[in-house]
This record gives structure tokens, sequence and C-alpha cells, in this order.
């Protein structure tokens, strides 16, 4: 009976009344546990997996499931079929919480013989992208809110931005951290039982010999992967910046049974271990509790200890009055970890950025990364100067919104626009809302061909061609007759200045760094040319796949240009 196809089961047991007297609980916690690898947290479904088979009600649960699934593979291809309403059918899905991962997996992960390979890979992408969004952003309210958040989930919340397909949600990132536990568990068996200074030394050299903390080479410090928790503990070098190495060294010392937690020293952060109430870090019995002992930590760099009076002295070198040491050189909380690494987020988007367009695929994306690090200063700003923060967040929130994320639309509405009640702001939010949302729910204009465009306009949507000035890569996504751009706008690019001016076709053009432009006819060239990777994964958007054989993508926007 566990080969029978869940969906053959009632049919199946009706042949035989020794198949309809196997035991149900066992026969559907198997296909619930076969079937479905990702659940929504109100399941508690690892706990229902540890209890006796019949006191789930598991073929209820499998159903559920099951349906919800099919609401899923509803909504997914309609997204698909058509341009209209595809925030709201993105909303119902990622409405399913984790429920929907599965399935969302199973969209992207199609094989490259499938018709609308492209798309489907798109837009399952773009809507997992909004679950695993909104789950990070659900984290870093609880924190605004002043419930407890873990370093772990806090820090494994950037990853969500930029995780796509790979593995890294907030679960799994915990599991790895486990898997790091218990290899040091297993390498020394008396560890559990070591004191606080000792086990920090042990825990520090094991991270230290193993790649887990660290840069190896310098002059990868600024590489923007080494912002990101689930990233540095999967990745082949295990890179991670100051602030991520004490995250993982102060996770994995929680499952170790020490208290080590994250310090507030500018510039680099270091990690504090604390002993258990009444003892000093060796173990023996304090006689003045007042003063607890405390041992400072860089993982980062070393696995040794680093005295108070070293950081002390570092901090009279930059000029700290000797006030402020005791705040600097005490435990910094969760929230100000999350703008740390916001901040070295955005530093290394400034510093990796050259300018240069790419023609393969970067990860983790810097456009997501810097999303992320926007969305947390936004989310979590400095109390002082919260509302200065966010008005400067707002309009690059914005900005990526309207070109790349237009399924977090109700997370402006649940989420920023009770920040800005009240203040000068709420009326462009709202209005920005209204645009998006119109604009989504509208069908879109028709543009057939007729006798006179077919004079006047020469290349198709789908076309892949080179800039004849700029030499960028893009593809033709839409076309005008003559420019419709407002009289602002030629004057700024100088369109009368063209050789052909503003009589001549013009096209929406999708550019292989992720822009959209407006390009003039006279410079579209080289439209035989094979698109590059980058371009290939962005033109899901528009296009159902790719045509060798033509040089062309097949358009899925047929309700817009139903002749190209």
């Amino acid at each position: 009976m566990l080969w029978v196809p869940p969906a053959s089961i009632p049919a199946f047991q009706r042949v035989c009344r020794k198949f309809n007297e196997l035991s149900q609980p066992i026969l559907w916690r198997h296909h619930c546990k076969a079937q479905f690898k990702y659940w929504s947290a109100e399941h508690e479904i690892q706990a229902k997996f540890l209890q006796d088979a019949a006191k789930v009600d598991w073929k209820h649960v499998f159903q559920n499931r099951h349906l919800s699934n099919v609401a899923i593979d509803h909504d997914m291809e309609s997204i698909l079929s058509g341009q209209t309403g595809r925030i709201d059918k993105s909303e119902r899905i990622i409405a399913h919480g984790f429920d929907a991962k599965d399935t969302l997996l199973r969209h992207l992960n199609v094989s490259d013989d499938v018709e609308d390979v492209l798309a489907r890979r798109y837009y399952s992408d773009t809507v997992l992208g909004g679950l695993h969004r909104t789950i990070a952003i659900q984290e870093w309210m609880k924190l605004e809110e002043g419930q407890p958040v873990s370093l772990e989930r806090a820090l494994a919340a950037f990853d969500q931005f930029v995780l796509h397909d790979r593995k890294g949600d907030l679960e799994e990132v915990s599991a790895l951290l486990d898997g790091v536990a218990q290899s040091i568990r297993l390498e020394d068996a008396e560890i559990l039982e070591a004191m606080p200074r000792r086990k920090a030394q042990l825990i520090a050299r094991y991270l230290h010999r193993n790649k887990l903390t660290g840069v190896a080479d310098d002059s990868q410090y600024h590489n923007l992967q080494n912002n990101f928790l689930g990233v540095a503990l999967q990745s082949g070098s295990h890179a991670a910046l100051p602030l991520i190495s004490v995250g993982i060294f102060c996770s994995v010392s929680k499952r170790l049974g020490l208290t080590a937690e994250p310090c507030g020293f500018p510039f680099h952060v270091y990690a504090i271990v604390m002993p258990e109430d009444g003892f000093d870090l060796d173990g023996k019995r304090l006689e003045d509790q007042s003063q607890p002992q405390l041992a400072y930590m860089d993982p980062f760099r070393s696995d040794k200890e680093v005295t108070r009076s070293d950081l002390e002295a570092q901090l009279k070198t930059m000029g700290v009055p000797p006030a402020d040491f005791e705040m600097l050189l005490g435990v910094s909380s969760t929230a100000d970890m999350v703008r740390r690494t916001a901040r070295n987020i955005i530093a290394s988007v400034q510093t990796t950025s050259h300018g240069t367009v790419s023609t393969e695929l970067a990860f983790p994306e810097s456009d997501g990364a810097l999303y992320s690090a926007l969305w947390a200063l936004l989310l979590l700003p400095e109390h002082q100067v919260a509302q200065f923060q966010r008005a400067r967040s707002l309009p690059f929130i914005l900005d990526h919104i309207e070109k790349q994320y237009m399924f977090d639309i109700r997370l402006i509405e649940m989420y920023m626009l009770p920040l800005f009640q009240g203040s000068q702001y709420l009326v462009q939010l709202r209005d920005a809302i209204r645009v998006m949302r119109a604009g989504d729910s509208m069908p879109k204009q028709l543009k057939a061909r007729t006798p006179d465009t077919l004079k006047s306009v020469h290349f198709k949507v789908g076309q892949v061609f080179r800039h004849k000035r700029y030499n960028y890569q893009g593809v033709i996504t839409g076309w005008d007759v003559e420019c419709a751009a407002g009289e602002t706008w030629m004057t700024q690019m100088g369109v009368d200045r063209l050789a052909r001016g503003r009589h001549q076709s013009f096209y929406h053009v999708l550019v292989e760094d992720k822009s959209v432009r407006y390009v003039a006819e006279e410079n579209i060239m080289d439209t035989s040319i094979e698109p590059g990777t980058n371009l290939v994964s962005l033109a899901g958007r528009h296009f159902k796949r790719y045509d060798r054989a033509s040089k062309m993508f097949v358009s899925n926007i047929k309700d817009e240009y139903p002749n190209d």
C-alpha cells in the first residue's frame, strides 16, 4: 500500500478487505512524510510525527495539504496564462505559508523541455522569494515589537532575500548549526562538562580549524557572500565577516551549554562569554558576585581569548571617552546586530559594484542583498533617528518593488504603512500602492500589427539585440510606432538629435543588468546573437522559452502583442 499513489488508495482498498483493514494513520503519516518536505509552523508537524500515529488524523492532514497544493497550482497556472491580477494570485499563494514551498519548488525545478520553462521558473521563483521575504520580515517585526528572537534567526533573515531555491531557510540554518554543534560533541565527548573558558576555546578552535569563521584571503573581505549566515555555513570557503563569525560562535555555544553574546565594540564584533551565576569562567565559586567575570573572544581571527585591557586600549586609541567603555564592551542587542549587518551589506555592495554589466548570474545577487538591508534599516532603525532612517530607506524600497519585487506590495501594506502613520510620506505610500495594484489589475492595451505598423516596426517582441552605442545586450518586450515618451524625457535624452529623430519606432527592452529601457530602432543591432545567462534568467517575466532555431524568445504576453 505504501507504493500506491495517495489518490488511488480509496479505490485500491475496495479491492480487498485486508487492504481496507490496514492501519490508516500509519499509511497517511507515511504519505505526509514522503510527499511533503516543508510545513507551515502552525502544523507543529515535527511534534506530530513523534506522537503515536493513532492520535493524529493523518488522513485529514494529508487531504488539507493536497487541497492547498491544488489551489496553489491553480493560481500558478493563472499567473502564467495572463498578465492581469498576478499580485492577488501571488498573495493567495504566499498566504499558504511554508505549505506552498514544495509546490513552488516543483514549478521552479521543471525540466528544460517544458513549453513555458522560463516563465514557470521566473514566476515560481518570484512568488517563492516573496514567501521567504515575508517570513524574514516577520522575524524583524517581532524584534521591533520587543519579542524574543534568537540571533541566528535574525541574521538568517537576510539570507531569505537571496535564497531562491537554495537550502538556507530559517529552519535549515538552524539544522546546519545543530550539525556543527554535534560534530564538536563527537570530536570531544568531554566538552559538555568543560568549564566556560575552556569550552569557549574548544568551540572557537573547532570553528577556526574547520574554516567556519573568518576570511582566508583579506582581499576577499568585502565579498557580498561574507555577510550571510546561511551562505557562510554552506559555501566551500565558509568565509564570514566578524559579525557573522560571532553569530556562528554564539549560536553553536548555546547548543553546547555556553552563554555567549555579541559585544557592541565599534568596527569589529567580539563575543562575550559568561559564566553561570555565582561562578567564574573556570568554575570556581565567586566570593564577590557583584563583579561577574567575562571573557572576550574573537572567533573571526583566532581561538584565543582577548583581554578586556586590550580592548580598552583600542578604544583609547580611537579617542573613545572612558565613560563609554562599559557600553561598548557590553552585550549588544540582536536588533543592533541586524542594523550592523545591514550596513555591512550596503558597504559590500558599494565596494564590489564597479558599474560593469555581467552576463552571468551572481550569488548572492546585489539587488536582493541591498533590498534586505533597506528593509532591515526601515523596520529596525536606531530609535533616536527612526523617522529619518525610515524616510531615507523608503524611496529605494519602493523603487525595488516597482522594478523587481512586484509581489511585495502586501508587505508595504502590512508592515510599512503603520510605520508612516501621521507622516508626510503616508500619501506617497498609498499612491504607490494604488498605482501598482491598478496597473496589475487592468487588462493590457492590445497592440496588434497592422499594415502601417508592419512598414515602420521592423523588429519583434522576443528578439535579442545589442545596443549600437552602449553595447549592452537586451531583449525587446514591446514597441511603439514612434516615440511615445513625454517631451521632457525626449529633450533630456536628445531624441531629436538622433538620425531618424522621434518619428521612428521605439522599443521597450529588458536589459541583462535588470534595467528596463526605451530604445530607438536605429540603435538596435546584432539581432541574431545568443542571450547571456543573466538575460535568460530574467526573460521569464515576458517569455515562455528561448527558441534556438529562430534565435528569439517565445512571447508570453500575447494578450498585449498578439502578432509578435
